[in-house]
C-alpha cells in the first residue's frame, strides 16, 4: 500500500505539472494578445517556480533503489584527534539531526558514547520519514574539518576527521536470517550525557556479526530486551546493506558504492579558517556559507551526488582543500 501511495502521488503530481504548464502558456498568450503585461509577468513567474518544482521532482525520481524509500539509521564516528575529533563528531550529528527535522523526518536517538572532555567517540540515529535512507546514503563517507581548535591555548589550526555510516531500516518484508551462533551478545552500562536514554544498569546491548565483524550497539531505553530487539534490527539492516552494495556494485548501478569508506577517502571538506568554505570532494559542489550548512543545509551537496550517481556525472577531483 506504501508503494502504491508512493507511485499514485508521483502520477498526480506529473499531472499537475502538465496542466500547470498549459494554464501558464494560455495566460502568456492570452496577456500578450490583450497587451496586459502585468498579467504575462505572473505566468512567467509561475513559469519558473514549476521549472523548480519540476526540478525537484526530477530529483525525487532518482530515489528509486531498492532501499531509498526506507527510514534510516545513521551513525557517527569520531576519528583519531581527541577531543578535537569528538567535538568534531557532535557538530556532524547536530547537523545531520537539524537536517532532518527540518525536513520533517522523525529523529530517534539510538546510542550515544560521550568523549572524554567535550563531544561525542560514536552515535547512532535512526531518521524516519518518506526517503530518508535515499538522500543520507549519499552522506555516507569521511569528513574533514579544519579550523583553530577551541581546545588549544596556542589558538592553532588542527584538522579532524570523523567517519558518517548510513544504512535502511528494513521491514518485515525483507528477510535476513542469522544464525545466533554466529553473533556475540554483551551488556554494558549506558555510557551517554544522561536523562531519559541513559540509565545505570547494565541495559545497553552490544552484537557482533563473527563472520563479517559488523558490531551494532542501542542504549535507547531502560529496557535490555527492548535494547536487544532494536540491536538486532539495526544488525539485519546493516547486512542487507552490505548485500544491497554488492549487488550494486556488480550491476554497476552505483560506482559510488565501488569506493572503501575510510580515513584516506574524504567526500567533503569543511574549512572554518582561515577562510570559510565547505566543498564536496565528489561533485565539486561547494559553498562559503558554512554556518548554514552545519545547520543542515545539505540538500545542494545530495542533489548533487545523487545527479552523478545516476547519470554519471564527472565529479571534482580530489584535493587537498586547507
Amino acid at each position: 500500500m506504501q508503494e502504491r501511495t508512493s507511485l499514485e502521488d508521483s502520477l498526480s503530481g506529473i499531472g499537475k505539472v502538465e496542466q500547470q504548464l498549459e494554464d501558464d502558456i494560455g495566460m502568456i498568450e492570452l496577456g500578450e494578445a490583450e497587451g496586459d503585461t502585468g498579467v504575462v509577468a505572473e505566468a512567467e513567474a509561475a513559469l519558473k517556480a514549476l521549472k523548480k518544482e519540476v526540478a525537484r521532482r526530477e530529483l525525487e525520481a532518482l530515489l528509486s533503489g531498492e532501499a531509498d524509500g526506507f527510514d534510516s539509521y545513521l551513525e557517527v564516528h569520531a576519528g583519531a584527534g581527541g577531543t578535537e575529533s569528538q567535538d568534531w563528531a557532535q557538530m556532524l550529528l547536530r547537523m545531520y539531526t537539524r537536517w532532518a527535522e527540518t525536513h520533517g523526518f522523525k529523529v530517534e536517538f539510538l546510542e550515544e558514547s560521550e568523549g572524554e572532555e567535550a563531544g561525542i567517540k560514536s552515535a547512532t540515529i535512526q531518521v524516519s520519514g518518506h526517503n530518508a535512507y535515499g538522500w543520507l546514503k549519499t552522506e555516507a563517507g569521511v569528513h574533514r574539518l579544519v579550523r583553530i581548535s577551541p581546545f588549544d591555548s596556542n589558538a592553532r589550526r588542527h584538522t579532524s576527521f570523523s567517519s558518517v555510516q548510513v544504512f535502511p531500516v528494513i521491514d518485515d518484508s525483507i528477510k535476513i536470517d542469522i544464525k545466533e551462533s554466529d553473533v556475540r551478545v554483551d551488556t554494558m552500562r549506558s555510557g551517554g550525557a544522561g536523562g531519559q536514554h541513559v540509565n545505570k544498569t547494565e541495559s545497553a546491548v552490544r552484537l557482533t556479526h563473527i563472520p563479517t565483524g559488523v558490531a551494532v550497539v542501542c542504549q535507547a531505553g531502560r529496557s535490555q530486551h527492548k535494547n536487544k530487539a532494536q540491536a538486532w534490527d539495526m544488525l539485519r539492516a546493516r547486512l542487507y546493506e552490505i548485500e544491497l552494495k554488492k549487488r550494486e556494485e556488480k550491476a554497476a548501478a552505483d560506482q559510488a558504492a565501488k569506493t572503501d569508506i575510510g580515513w584516506g577517502h574524504q567526500i567533503r571538506s569543511y574549512v572554518l579558517q582561515p577562510y570559510q568554505m565547505v566543498k564536496d570532494l565528489r561533485t565539486g559542489v561547494q559553498t562559503s556559507d558554512t554556518s548554514g550548512v552545519l545547520d543542515g543545509e545539505l540538500d545542494d551537496f545530495m542533489a548533487a551526488t545523487l545527479a552523478q550517481r545516476a547519470f554519471g556525472t564527472p565529479g571534482a577531483d580530489i584535493e587537498d582543500v586547507d
